[in-house]
């Protein structure tokens, strides 16, 4: 007599053997979730959401969800550069966005994408920082850009930059006599450049590439590249994460990709 062969369920299949599971998907040219492997998820940019900040914005990502305000606050210059002013960026992932996330310092991942974020807009030099100079050698503005990710489902990456540049061009200080605030004395913040990005996952020995990953396809992939673009299309950088070799075939096609995505992302951000 035959012995009777298992079968599950695809919710029990898929946590089971998640990467095989996907893969079936894959071979087909679709995901899980519907996507189409070069698909973005829905995307939208709200402005102005706090009203205490000196600039704010909120980027949703399909399930991933960022806001970020700018704090202007005066400060000494620094000695290596006594008529500028800087920026300070952070990205906080906390156990409010995702349970995957614990309390305390911050993660190795939050990290990580604090410090690109922050080499991307130095790089870039988004903003002429002597027009941030109140007094050479005494006073500067500080410009403090926090976002924060409220809800996650993978590609922080984008949705936070995203969200940092539309806060900092919804950015206004207000001054007056160089500290205090003051309606009619205050200069809106100017962008010389506005980078964005778009993230891709590389699934499996195919090299299969993903664009947008969710948590789930971040889970399963041999690593990520961000692709970072200007509003002229020039290359800002490139991040990568994880073990899984970038042939140039593979950057191509991601370069190519990103140029489609950021300026779809352009024209999102731009609607009022």
């Amino acid at each position: 007599m035959a012995t009777p062969a298992f079968t599950f369920t695809p919710s029990t299949f898929q946590k089971l053997h998640p990467a095989e599971f996907f893969r079936r998907f894959t071979t087909e040219g679709v995901r899980p979730d519907g996507r189409l492997l070069d698909s973005f998820r829905p995307t939208t940019v709200h402005h102005g959401v706090i009203s205490t900040a000196n600039g704010s914005a909120m980027v949703r990502i399909g399930g991933t969800t960022v806001v970020c305000g700018v704090k202007a606050e005066v400060a000494e210059p620094r000695l290596d550069a006594p008529d500028q002013g800087y920026l300070v960026p952070n990205v906080e992932l906390s156990p409010m966005c995702s349970s995957k996330f614990r309390p305390g310092p911050p993660s190795e991942q939050a990290q990580a994408v604090s410090e690109a974020i922050n080499r991307v807009l130095k790089e870039s030099k988004v903003l002429d920082l002597k027009d941030l100079c109140i007094e050479e050698g005494k006073a500067v503005w500080v410009l403090y850009v926090d976002a924060v990710c409220v809800a996650y489902d993978g590609n922080i990456y984008d949705a936070a930059l995203a969200a940092i540049m539309a806060a900092l061009n919804n950015g206004t200080i207000k001054v007056s006599g160089g500290t205090a605030a003051n309606d009619e004395n205050s200069f809106k913040l100017k962008l010389a450049r506005t980078p964005l990005s778009a993230t891709f996952a590389i699934f499996d020995t195919t090299l299969t590439i993903l664009a947008d990953p969710n948590v789930t396809e971040e889970t399963i992939s041999d690593g990520q590249i961000s692709i970072t673009l200007d509003e002229t299309g020039l290359l800002c950088g490139v991040t990568k994460i994880g073990a899984a070799s970038c042939s140039q075939r593979v950057l191509k096609d991601c370069v190519q990709s990103a140029k489609k995505r950021t300026l779809q992302l352009r024209g999102i951000m731009n609607q009022l």
